[in-house]
């Protein structure tokens, strides 16, 4: 990883700077028709189909290219973008104790290899953070932050009527389940990996159904291939739906898949007219699509800019009401969607009310941690999550008005011990408190 000088990182903190590669502009041809080509544009790209294996250097590579590296959707930003206001803010003093060690937001950056970051409050950007070359026109892969995105486009097709119900069966709406064990789940069992239907998640395993998928995915007739994978007739269910709650990319798919078919457009396509070109997303972005202009994944593939990961977060914090007042979202949709379920596997000693909404993360401190050492500031029991393997989030406090989103490279996909997703939910409590205390003064300009 690139190594950050320590007097630059901390002007950083104070004043809100950004990390950006300064290199001579050269003329180059976007690969992708969009409005603003992503900078910076990797020519060397590392193979997908090694891409659970990849180092943490190619993964910054892979992640920032993913829209080339797969066929995409398109989806624009509208003619009257609208970018986030700017309050620097001074961020220095934010630390945290974890494991007998005290550390700083410096710290964590650098242990978590963050290579993007961004805190929002009060509808105000008030610090970023850019490294490994990244910029504020990269557009860097979701993995399952996407899965949050279709969950909240789940929303809008029920406020929208083109879904009856969330207790309507798959069957209903997706032909293509008849017959499998999806056919009869709920569409809130597959908002809640609570089908029932089995799934192998495991990453580290190249066995399992998640790396047979990504192997399809790095073939050609990839939706033909995944179609197999996930709706094979041996496919069993071992629990009723709503009991077992068990982390699955196939049934996510399906929930994709099934959306599609229930409102007759793209991810992409129903993304940009209700969120992205509404809200005023201030640059283009791309979903990974398995057959272009007729499917995207609904797993993962989401790309797009800090600053509009950034804007996503701000909309779903804002219970998806527009500019103009309109309301995309039924009423409670968002407190719906972070009611965490409590079935066998979802509730734990950490989360005792469950840690797994619609497709969101519970993102409050756990038990354990708490424990540990006293926190600086418990007021972040509220926060939703949406979250990626190696390190990807968008975390948003409603009631704080507090939106941080962060990129990584972590060096693997879920730690074993949950050791970094515990020291990011210490480090986000630690920022929400900093940004409370009336101490934290506006940063002064440079």
């Amino acid at each position: 990883m690139k190594k950050i000088k320590t007097g630059f990182c901390l002007l950083a903190l104070c004043c809100g700077a950004v990390f950006e590669a300064s290199a001579a502009p050269e003329t180059v041809h976007c690969p992708v028709p969009l409005a603003t080509c992503p900078a910076p544009l990797d020519k060397h790209l590392p193979d997908v189909k090694d891409m659970l294996t990849w180092t943490p250097q190619q993964r910054v590579v892979g992640f920032r290219n993913d829209y080339q590296s797969y066929p995409g959707d398109i989806f624009r930003a509208g003619k009257s973008p609208v970018p986030l206001p700017v309050a620097h803010r001074n961020l220095s003093a934010v630390s945290y104790e974890y494991q007998g060690h005290h550390y700083s937001l410096a710290d964590y950056l650098k242990r978590n290899n963050v290579t993007g970051m961004m805190v929002i409050k009060d509808g105000k950007k008030v610090w970023e953070y850019y490294a490994e070359g990244n910029t504020k026109t990269t557009l860097w892969t979701s993995r399952s932050v996407g899965k949050s995105v279709v969950s909240t486009l789940v929303g809008i097709a029920l406020k929208q009527g083109k879904i009856a119900s969330l207790d309507d069966e798959v069957g209903k709406y997706n032909p293509e389940v008849r017959g499998t064990a999806w056919e009869h789940v709920p569409l809130r069992n597959l908002l809640q990996h609570t089908s029932g239907v089995t799934w192998n998640e495991d990453y580290t395993n190249p066995q399992s159904d998640f790396a047979k998928l990504t192997q399809c995915e790095a073939e050609k007739d990839t939706y033909d291939c995944v179609s197999k994978l996930v709706l094979d007739p041996q496919r069993k269910a071992y629990a009723q739906p709503g009991q077992i709650w068990s982390y699955s990319s196939g049934g996510a798919w399906v929930l994709g898949d099934t959306l599609e078919k229930a409102t007759e457009e793209t991810l992409a396509r129903y993304l940009q007219d209700n969120i992205w070109q509404p809200y005023g997303m201030v640059n283009d972005g791309v979903w990974h699509s398995y057959l272009p202009g007729k499917h995207d994944v609904g797993a993962h593939g989401f790309n797009a800019t800090l600053e509009d990961w950034g804007k996503f977060g701000l909309f779903v914090m804002n219970n998806g009401i527009l500019p103009d007042g309109t309301k995309t979202l039924p009423d409670g949709w968002v407190k719906e969607a972070s009611t965490w379920n409590r079935a066998e596997n979802s509730v734990t000693a950490d989360y005792p009310e469950g840690q797994f909404g619609y497709q969101w993360w519970n993102m409050s401190v756990p038990l354990s941690v708490k424990k540990e050492a006293p926190l600086n500031g418990e007021t972040r029991n509220g926060t939703l999550s949406a979250e990626g393997i190696f390190g990807q989030m968008i975390a948003i406090d409603q009631p704080h008005k507090l939106v941080i989103v962060q990129w990584s490279a972590w060096p693997q996909a879920e730690p074993a011990s949950d050791a970094q997703p515990r020291e990011a939910s210490l480090m986000f409590n630690a920022i929400e408190h900093q940004l409370s205390d009336s101490s934290a003064s506006p940063a002064k300009n440079r």
